[in-house]
């Protein structure tokens, strides 16, 4: 249970108006050289997100708020994951909040390189099988798809045209690929759940996953959460199911748009904006719209909250 000091921290952000100031350049989460720009539109949407955040914490656990706070903020790319959790890590310093920005893309179990490279193997191998057991596989066709995957076309819809037949390696492919993304086979769950439950537990130290871009680009560093109020995890995926060990989840709603902008921005990956990276982001999408329903809070990037009910309605759930 918080002390009345820290409760009275928490009363602060539904009492008083927090404003923040844009930063051009401010330490991010915790991947490796992370930094972030926070604009003016990110600071005024975590300041509309305060005081709802603090209610919702109220409302959950009344004058019992646990003193080990973990805060779940997901979203695809074009989101402002980032920034915005950055953000309201700046918010919580000034009521007398301790926050702590960690990131899930430590997580995954493969570096991205080697990520992209089994997704594209899922969706073309099941693919293939696709046509084969639909009775729609020749050689000819595959000489003709071969063709289009040294192209980088095969996941094009607008290829169905010409090929009316890849319709069916495309449909099998994409299901594979939506019991891929976001699922355990592709993010260690299990070893960032056991880092939110050492935190909440009161853990004094934690050993935090770090992850760059190469294979031999992986190791762990400890980082003193003694004096840490709130665990601010950051991450496409921390509406999952499979994530377990937090107290409160936040959407950043966005659409596959925002995204794949986000991704052709950032220029960190070659076909940021390939027929394939648009699949994936809209397999993602719809994956993240399912698991927004199960979410604490939802907010649009103008910073207007949306009813949770409305929301899960809207989705047919």
């Amino acid at each position: 249970m918080l002390s009345l000091e820290k409760r009275a921290c928490w009363q602060a952000l539904q009492r008083q108006a927090i404003t923040l100031t844009p930063q051009e350049k401010v330490q991010g989460g915790d991947m490796p050289g992370d930094t972030v720009r926070i604009t003016a539109p990110v600071c005024r949407r975590v300041e509309k997100l305060l005081p709802h955040l603090a209610a919702k914490l109220e409302e959950k656990y009344g004058e019992y708020i646990p003193a080990k706070l973990v805060i779940a903020i997901s979203g695809g790319s074009g989101s402002g994951k980032t920034s915005g959790a950055v953000a309201l890590r700046e918010a919580l310093a000034q009521v007398g909040l301790t926050g702590y920005v960690l990131s899930g893309d430590n997580y995954p179990r493969r570096v991205p390189e080697h990520n992209d490279e089994e997704r594209l193997a899922i969706f073309r191998s099941v693919g293939l099988k696709a046509l084969l057991a639909a009775g729609a596989y020749t050689p000819e066709r595959f000489a003709a798809l071969q063709s289009l995957q040294k192209a980088g076309t095969d996941s094009d819809p607008q290829q169905c045209e010409a090929y009316p037949w890849l319709h069916i390696y495309q449909q099998g492919g994409r299901a594979a690929l939506a019991g891929y993304l976001g699922q355990a086979a592709e993010q260690d769950y299990d070893a960032l759940n056991e880092v939110l439950a050492q935190f909440r537990a009161g853990a004094p130290v934690l050993w935090l996953k770090r992850m760059g871009r190469k294979e031999w680009e992986r190791w762990y560093e400890p980082k003193d959460v003694a004096d840490v109020d709130v665990l601010l995890l950051e991450w496409t995926h921390a509406g999952s199911a499979d994530l377990k060990n937090t107290n409160l989840k936040v959407f950043f709603n966005s659409t596959p748009e925002e995204t794949r902008a986000c991704r052709v921005a950032r220029s960190r990956d070659a076909g940021a904006d390939s027929p394939f990276v648009t699949m994936v982001l809209e397999i993602e999408q719809a994956m993240l719209n399912r698991r927004a329903c199960g979410a604490d809070l939802i907010q649009n990037r103008d910073g207007t909250m949306v009813d949770t009910a409305a929301y899960a309605d809207a989705q047919g759930r």
